[in-house]
């Protein structure tokens, strides 16, 4: 009987880690379930059999796992879970826009402290108020430009 179940405890475990692998990759219930359970049958083996057929279950599940991850990562699963499109957008540089310290601008949303403001010329950019929470539709002014951002303060 403790046999039996030593060996259910390994094939359910390797079987759940598998599936883990494979179908529902993760660190989920699956994966969890997997090593609490080789683990357990890994140790009734020990306890209750023989340090003999511990030895030998702990060789087989290291094997088996071993042989699962090999599969795992030179099978076509990694290729299937990638991400394949490319990012074509481009960052709208503040220095290009012709942006002064002292312009005026139209706060688009709300600046708690930070949102976007709309340029004179129609532009939209990022900015950070130092008044704290202004609302949208709120006139300021371009006090200076850090990097891509404009701070600004109301008017």
């Amino acid at each position: 009987m403790n046999t039996f179940l030593v060996v259910l405890l390994l094939v359910f475990g390797v079987a759940l880690m598998v599936l883990e692998l494979f179908f529902i990759p993760g660190i989920g219930a699956a994966g969890v379930f997997s090593v609490v359970s080789m683990a357990a049958g890994v140790g009734l083996a020990y306890i209750k059999i023989s340090p003999l057929a511990g030895n030998i279950a702990l060789i087989c599940v290291l094997v088996l796992l071993i042989i699962a991850i090999w599969l795992f990562l030179s099978g076509r699963t990694l290729q299937k879970l990638s991400l394949k499109t490319e990012i074509s957008s481009k960052i709208d540089l503040v220095d290009s826009l012709h942006i002064q310290v002292g312009d005026q601008a139209l706060t688009s949303s709300r600046l708690a402290p930070m949102g976007k403001v709309t340029l004179q010329s129609g532009e939209e950019v990022e900015a950070e108020s130092l008044d704290g929470f202004l609302d949208p539709k709120t006139p300021v002014e371009i006090v200076r430009i850090e990097g891509n951002t404009v701070v600004v303060k109301k008017l």
